[in-house]
Parts: structure tokens; sequence; C-alpha cells
């Protein structure tokens, strides 16, 4: 009885508006049509709400997102959008096809191990002065390695022509790509794919100048 009122209740995401991994959720809520409760946990304030006791025991490495769902709570946003995708119906967000499935793989391992972690709020943090130069620099490495792949790959959307984890990945990065100054017209691959990804519904309500935490000055 404990498990199937669990699965009636909505899903809650703690995360931060500008968080790119708690985006990647949210643009996977949006594209399964999933109505979730949001508890903002703001990174910044009160020198950081994720370094609390109360937060730790929902996320212990201390990050967001964290969701709570179906009775489990989950952290690590790749692990939550596929909790979502193997459990809710509606659009895939991994191709049927195996070469294509692990190609989405591929592009979403390239993004939240190769480039987000080097350039997020603790790390940056950590670098000081130089954290504009620091973020730069591995966008520009990771961006490098993801333009060519992409060129093979895509169609309308990163791996052929249906949107997949590897989108939900790749918005949030250019985001922050625009955030710390990169050039994107360097890299019209992903240019151009993140112009037609921006331009969906999905996108534009998980979209960080809309959430419940977005402060004022960034709406």
């Amino acid at each position: 009885m404990h498990t199937s009122l669990a699965c009636l209740m909505k899903p809650v995401l703690y995360g931060y508006f500008r968080s790119s991994c708690s985006w990647r959720v949210r643009i996977a809520f949006a594209l399964k049509c999933i109505e979730y409760d949001q508890v903002p946990v703001n990174l910044i304030k009160d020198g950081g709400q994720q370094l609390t006791d109360q937060y730790k025991a929902l996320n212990p490495m201390q990050q967001v997102p964290a969701v709570s769902i179906d009775g489990i709570t989950l952290s690590q946003s790749m692990a939550i959008v596929q909790y979502i995708d193997e459990t809710r119906p509606g659009l895939r967000l991994l191709p049927a096809d195996p070469k294509q499935r692990a190609q989405v793989r591929m592009i979403c391992d390239l993004i939240a191990s190769g480039i987000q972690p080097l350039q997020n709020l603790y790390v940056i943090q950590k670098i000081g002065a130089e954290k504009v130069q620091w973020a730069q620099h591995f966008i520009n490495r990771g961006f490098e390695a993801l333009e060519p792949i992409l060129k093979q790959t895509a169609g309308t959307y990163c791996v052929g022509n249906e949107i997949s984890m590897a989108d939900i990945c790749l918005v949030p990065q250019v985001y922050n790509a625009e955030r710390f100054k990169v050039d994107i017209n360097h890299f019209p691959t992903i240019k151009r794919l993140n112009q037609t990804l921006i331009e969906l519904e999905a996108f534009k309500v998980s979209h960080p100048s809309c959430q419940p935490d977005t402060p004022d000055d960034v709406h």
C-alpha cells in the first residue's frame, strides 16, 4: 500500500534555477508531460543551502538535483532522467536502435562527465580570479570534441530526427557556455541544434529564466 500511494504522489524536484543538472531533469519532466513540485535549493544563499545537514540527507554529495519519486530519492541527473524515461509513458528519451542509443549516451557522457563538472559552481569557486578563463578553456575543449561528433550524428536533433537525452544535456551546456562568453559561432552544428531546441515548449518552460526561484533581475 505504501508503495502504491507513493506512486500517486507528484515527484518533487530539489534544484536550483540556474543549475544545468536541474534543468536537464526539468526538461525531461516537460517532455514526458509530468507534473511535479519544486523545492528550491539556493546554491549561493547562506553559504549554500545544499550544504545543510537536512539536504545532505537527501543527497550525500550535497549537489542538485535530487528527486523524490515513487517512494525513493534519486540524485545524479542522468540517473533521474533515465528513471523517468523507463517508468513513464510518452516520448522515448533513448532511441530504440542500439547504435543511436550508444551515440546518445556518448554525447551525454561527453557533456555530463567531460565538460559540466569542470565548470560547475563548486569548482569555479575554488578557482578564484581565473574562473572565467578556466570555464572557457574547458567548455571550448569539450565543444571542439562535441562539434565533429554532432556533425556525424545530428539530423534535426543531436542524434537523428528524434529528441533524446543528448538534447536534454546539450541545451543547458550551451546556456553555460554563453554565460561564460564562449563564442558559439565557432561551433555551427552545436549552435544550430541549440537554436532549434530552445524554440520547443519543453525547453522554454524549463528555462532558468522562468523558475519559481529565478531572481527578478534574471527574468
